[in-house]
């Protein structure tokens, strides 16, 4: 029987700045066109956590029963490990759904857009199809599309189309490109028994050389191009003020950190892109 702080490990913290983040810019670009709302701004930051802790346990769930969590190094695996029965792990995660659903139709009858709830489906579906079912296209080099759509444009043009009811530019830039770098940082560090179980992550695809490069640019250009958005607000020049961590998580992963040394590289992505939103959302607000 899992402990309670096992469950909590499980659930991956790290990779939670990830669902924030996007929420923040979403909701900084509603306040420059003058309709932030906190309340729909606290149901998308509901909806966005519960959808990613969904999603962690369900890849903890699919990788366990498949065979490929058997000999990882990073965060707790509680089907692989055994600590937590794989039925148990699953319900968890479809609880996880359940409860971004409740607080996503809350968000969508506050907002008045039905149709959202389509959206909603598309996004479970997707959080479930990225390492379940018989075909998950994680395991084909596809999971980088995949966050960069749900975890990007999705999350980011959703908070500010259920509280401005429509979009600004600013609003499409999102955070797409630093959380495909957390996902990529992840898998670049199982490369070797990613390869061995068959799963081929983008970053196997590439190989360990190109992936480190792909980081790199992953974890550089969404600075440069969120400081871009001085065109709409001066302040957005404030983002710049992150340069310095992105090269420096960039520099760690170019000189072949490997491993166990790779676990401090994915909180310090997780951490950069919380900040990118915290920033970003407030130079849009300003």
């Amino acid at each position: 029987m899992a402990t309670w702080t096992e469950w909590v490990a499980g659930a991956r913290p790290r990779t939670l700045p990830a669902a924030v983040a996007p929420v923040l810019v979403g909701t900084g670009a509603a306040a420059q066109s003058h309709s932030a709302s906190l309340v729909r701004a606290l149901l998308a930051a509901g909806v966005a956590l519960a959808l990613q802790v969904g999603v962690n346990y369900a890849n903890d769930y699919s990788d366990g029963v498949r065979g490929t969590d058997v000999d990882r190094v990073g965060p707790m695996r509680l089907t692989a490990s055994g600590a937590a029965r794989p039925g148990h792990v699953k319900l968890a995660a479809f609880g996880s759904f359940g409860v971004a659903g409740v607080l996503g139709l809350a968000l969508v009858a506050l907002s008045g857009h039905w149709w959202l709830l389509a959206v909603g489906v598309l996004c479970v579906l997707a959080a479930w199809g990225y390492t379940g079912g018989r075909r998950p296209y994680g395991y084909r080099g596809l999971g980088e599309v995949g966050v960069f759509v749900f975890f990007g444009l999705v999350a980011t043009l959703g908070t500010t189309y259920t509280q401005a009811d429509g979009l600004t530019w600013p609003s499409w830039l999102g955070v797409g490109l630093l959380a495909c770098a957390l996902l990529m940082v992840n898998n670049l560090r199982d490369i070797p028994t990613d390869a061995v179980s068959g799963k081929r992550t983008l970053a196997v695809r590439l190989g360990d050389h190109r992936a480190r490069r792909a980081y790199a640019l992953l974890v550089m250009l969404p600075v440069l191009l969120g400081a871009g958005c001085a065109f709409a607000s001066g302040w957005a020049l404030m983002v710049l003020a992150l340069f310095p961590a992105a090269v420096a998580l960039a520099v760690t992963v170019l000189v072949g950190a490997r491993g166990r040394a790779l676990v401090p590289v994915l909180a310090g992505t997780g951490l950069l892109q919380l900040g990118y939103g915290m920033l970003l959302g407030l130079a849009l607000a300003l």
